[in-house]
């Protein structure tokens, strides 16, 4: 059990590990890979995961386009916001800052679950002008009804309780539970990835992140937002996505025709852990098809 995570240590084995470099901007140390030249493609994860979860994607993308690939803030070897900033503004305003002082312009933002909704929240704020965004199982509709009232204030108050985050990475040391976590989601995901998680679900800080970025989550705000998109929207969906239906994208995909849905059958929540090949297929072809490179 640890709090935060340590570079060092922790980070010693990290995927692309000579692609990381440490960066300050907003306020935060963040941790970030940079690889490859060409069209310059932002990646980021989901609440609870960090640069490993794509550590299968890099290979496939980075020899054809520039990756910049951060941590989020409180996630793994980031440092954390204040909770109160934790939410969806807070965090694409923090996203922003590091771009700024990467001095970055992205040409597709690519974001996974919760990741997804930060890189709309960044377009419609104009912090970044990608050609297109990719959401893979994109999180970008509330819960609605009772869970949409009593979850964020539920997740809130677990932040404030210094028992939940050591009672969550007491749980982490059961590599068996992780791996029930993750199937949980519709994916079943390697050995390695499961030991990532458990490495980044022993630490207190990593957990405390995650509970505060939902707790301070507002779905609702961005949804009412999302017709003034101006950005292209791919959302990849695994039709094995227990996490994230994927009825919501096609409720979303009648309420802005312009949305483009791709499906990956039989795939769940972390289908590019699980098949990076074939998201990466995907990724390359919306990339064609805005401009950014032939399709392979």
């Amino acid at each position: 059990m640890t709090g935060r995570l340590d570079w060092h240590h922790e980070g010693a084995d990290w995927p692309h590990r000579e692609a990381s470099r440490f960066v300050e901007a907003g306020g935060l140390k963040w941790h970030v890979q940079i690889f490859g030249q060409g069209p310059s493609l932002l990646l980021l994860h989901g609440t609870g995961a960090s640069t490993h979860s794509w550590r299968d994607v890099i290979p496939l993308l980075a020899p054809h386009f520039q990756l910049i690939v951060p941590d989020l803030p409180g996630h793994a070897f980031t440092d954390p916001l204040p909770e109160s900033e934790a939410g969806l503004p807070g965090m694409a305003k923090a996203v922003a800052a590091l771009l700024t002082a990467l001095d970055a312009e992205v040409d597709l933002v690519i974001g996974h679950s919760a990741g997804a909704a930060i890189a709309i929240r960044m377009a419609l704020d104009g912090s970044v002008t990608p050609q297109a965004i990719v959401g893979i199982n994109a999180a970008l509709v509330p819960f609605g009804g009772a869970a949409e009232r009593i979850f964020p204030p539920l997740a809130r108050l677990l932040t404030l309780n210094p028992f939940v985050p050591r009672f969550f990475t007491w749980q982490a040391t059961d590599l068996a539970a992780i791996s029930r976590l993750m199937e949980s989601t519709g994916s079943r995901i390697s050995s390695e990835g499961l030991a990532f998680y458990q490495r980044l679900f022993r630490s207190r800080d990593h957990i405390r992140a995650t509970l505060a970025m939902m707790a301070y989550w507002d779905l609702a705000s961005l949804r009412k937002a999302m017709p003034d998109l101006a950005v292209p929207l791919h959302l990849i969906v695994g039709l094995g996505d227990k996490a994230v239906s994927p009825e919501q994208a096609r409720g979303l995909k009648q309420a802005m025709p312009s949305i483009r849905l791709h499906f990956l059958p039989g795939l769940g929540h972390l289908c590019h852990e699980e098949q990076p090949a074939k998201v990466v297929e995907l990724v390359d072809r919306v990339a064609a098809d805005h401009g950014l490179a032939e399709a392979a």
